[in-house]
């Protein structure tokens, strides 16, 4: 697929909700009409979890790549990594990007780990990257508030200690979402789901129908107000 179409597929995408994606991609696997079947919906771990928040859910939708970043403890012995190797790693993805940080740190630093700021925000933008989610807080909202770049964190705190970079682009779990380096990612304030890159064109095509028969069973829904029509519309009797 040409970067043209790619492009106009991840902007398609935003046209429906984070649920009508995770609806598509894993969550009904028995309809094989509406949805792709790529996970187990209980045990595969392709969606986040209630302790992830939309810091800014007046953006809507975002859609992007995951470039992966895994933050921990500073480590004397393995020095290696550095915040370049993060904005290589960003600058090399398809874009958008969205940077899926994992805070590899002990409690309670963990809870009072504030990784981004106005600074790394810019810098990350400046790259492509259009959202971050951690599994740990960051701060500075009103300063990245205008950005646009969508926040996805369990919340947020004013400060930080000394951490350093573990790993670039190596697969991590977010607030029950596993992720590898160029999934896509689609979120907005239901919370945040992924999906192989290879699927966009499915995805995208199975939402389309998915939306169109929702619109017209919430119509049916809407105009009935007998128990036993409104359990077979439910149930899926006039599908």
């Amino acid at each position: 697929m040409d970067a043209e179409k790619t492009r106009e597929l991840l902007e398609a995408l935003k046209q429906y909700d984070t649920p009508s994606v995770t609806n598509v991609v894993a969550t009904y696997p028995q309809d094989k009409e509406l949805c792709l079947g790529l996970y187990h919906p209980w045990d595969g771990k392709w969606y986040t979890d209630a302790t992830l928040k939309c810091m800014y859910p007046e953006l809507g939708r975002t859609v992007g790549y995951a470039v992966t970043v895994t933050y921990g403890m500073p480590d004397p012995a393995f020095d290696r990594l550095s915040l370049l190797d993060v904005y290589k790693a960003i600058e090399a993805s398809p874009k958008p990007v969205v940077v899926c940080l994992k805070q590899n740190l002990p409690e309670p630093y963990k809870s009072k780990n504030g990784l981004c700021g106005g600074n790394m925000m810019t810098a990350f933008k400046s790259l492509g990257c259009v959202a971050v989610i951690s599994d740990g807080p960051s701060r500075d909202l009103d300063e990245v508030r205008p950005m646009g770049m969508q926040y996805m964190l369990p919340g947020v705190c004013a400060g930080h200690g000394p951490f350093s970079i573990q790993a670039v682009n190596e697969p991590v779990e977010i607030c029950g979402m596993q992720v590898s380096a160029g999934d896509i990612i689609h979120m907005d304030e239901n919370g945040a789901v992924k999906f192989p890159a290879q699927y966009l064109e499915q995805v995208n095509d199975l939402c389309h129908k998915l939306s169109a028969y929702e619109e017209r069973k919430m119509k049916m829904l809407a105009s009935t107000s007998d128990p036993e029509e409104l359990a077979k519309i439910i149930s899926d009797v006039y599908k």
